[in-house]
C-alpha cells in the first residue's frame, strides 16, 4: 500500500514527498524499536498544514503545534512520524514530570545500578520522533532537559554518565492546549525552539474526509448530520456558549463505531458527545444540537448504507 496516497490525494508538493522517500531510505529504524512505527487510525487532512510541518521537519527544526481542542495536533504528530517512518516515543506532561522521567533514572539490574533510559534519552539514541503532549505543562526541571535537547547542540548531558548526542534523525514535534488547568505560557527561549503551526478548527471539508475515510459505508445524509454536529457544537464553543468538553472529535468517531454493532444512533451520540460534559445546563444545551440532527427514531437502516 502506498503510505504517502492521502498526501498525493491532497495535492502535497509532489518534492517534499520524493524527499520523504529519500529520508526513509537513508535512515534505517532499528529492530528493537520497529514496533513503534505505528500506522495512525486517522489520516491529517490539511494540505497547507502538512506543507509546512514537513518541510520543518525534513530541515531538522522541531515542531510546536498550537490551537483550539479537538485541531488535530496529535493526529497530525502521529501521522508525521508514520510518513517519515520514524519510532514514536510519547512524553505527556503533567506537574509531576521531571528531568528523571525524560532522560533517565538509576535502578539495578542483576545487582549493579544501571540507566533506565527515559523517553528522550531513547528518542535521541534510536533516531525517534519525541511527542511532547501538553509541553505547556512541563515544569523548569524538565524544560533545563528540553532546551539542551532541543537547540543547535542536539546533546543531552546524563548527570552521573555521559553526554549523548542526538541522532540525526531525531526530531520533536510538542502540543499544546491554551486554558486547561496545570498549563503555562511558554517562555521564549523554548518557544525559539520550535517553529509553531497555529492548527486550523476543522471545517466541512476536513470532517468530509475524515468520515468518508473512516466509515465508506456511512450514508451521506448521516454523514453530513454527524458533521453539523461537531460544527454546530464548534460554533457554540467559539461563542463561549458552551464550554469545549463535548467537542470531542474522538467521542464522535467512536460513537459512530459504536453504531456499526447496531447500537442506536442517539445513544451512541450520548455515550460519545452529550456525556462528555457534567453540567447539567450544558448537557441540555448540547442535547438539543443533537436531537435537531438525529431523530430520535433513526436507526442503523438510517446510518448505513445496505450491500
Amino acid at each position: 500500500m502506498d503510505k504517502f496516497k492521502f498526501l498525493k490525494d491532497q495535492k502535497v508538493d509532489s518534492g517534499l514527498i520524493e524527499a520523504l522517500e529519500a529520508y526513509q531510505s537513508q535512515f534505517a529504524v532499528e529492530e528493537e524499536v520497529f514496533h513503534r512505527v505505528v500506522q495512525p487510525q486517522i489520516p491529517f487532512f490539511g494540505r497547507e498544514v502538512l506543507e509546512m510541518a514537513i518541510a520543518a521537519l525534513l530541515q531538522g527544526e522541531n515542531l510546536l503545534l498550537t490551537g483550539a481542542k479537538a485541531t488535530g495536533k496529535n493526529v497530525l504528530a502521529e501521522n508525521l512520524a508514520y510518513l517519515f517512518g520514524r519510532p514514536v516515543f510519547n512524553v505527556s506532561f503533567h506537574v509531576n514530570t521531571n528531568s528523571g522521567d525524560l532522560i533517565g533514572t538509576d535502578t539495578f539490574v542483576d545487582n549493579q545500578v544501571q540507566l533506565r533510559k527515559g523517553s528522550i534519552y531513547q528518542c535521541a539514541q534510536y533516531g525517534g520522533f519525541g511527542i511532547l503532549d501538553e509541553v505547556n505543562m512541563a515544569k523548569n526541571d524538565a524544560v533545563s532537559v528540553l532546551h539542551a535537547t532541543l537547540d543547535y547542540r542536539r546533546s543531552i548531558d546524563v548527570p552521573g554518565y555521559d553526554k549523548i548526542d542526538l541522532h540525526p534523525a531525531a526530531r520533536f514535534i510538542g502540543t499544546m492546549n491554551y486554558g486547561y488547568a496545570g498549563t503555562k505560557e511558554l517562555n521564549e527561549a523554548l518557544v525559539s525552539r520550535f517553529l509553531v503551526i497555529d492548527m486550523p478548527e476543522q471545517n466541512e471539508e476536513t470532517l468530509d474526509q475524515i468520515l468518508q475515510t473512516l466509515f465508506p459505508k456511512l450514508k451521506k445524509e448521516a454523514r453530513e448530520q454527524f458533521m453539523g454536529i461537531f460544527l454546530d457544537l464548534q460554533t457554540k464553543a467559539g461563542n463561549s456558549e458552551i464550554s469545549t468538553k463535548p467537542l470531542d472529535l474522538r467521542g464522535l468517531i467512536a460513537a459512530i463505531r459504536t453504531m456499526e454493532c447496531g447500537l442506536n444512533p442517539h445513544l451512541a451520540i450520548k455515550m460519545g458527545v452529550i456525556n462528555k460534559t457534567f453540567d447539567i445546563f450544558e448537557k441540555e444545551i448540547v442535547e438539543d444540537v443533537v436531537m435537531t440532527r438525529i431523530p430520535a427514531e433513526w436507526n442503523a437502516s438510517d446510518v448505513w448504507k445496505t450491500e
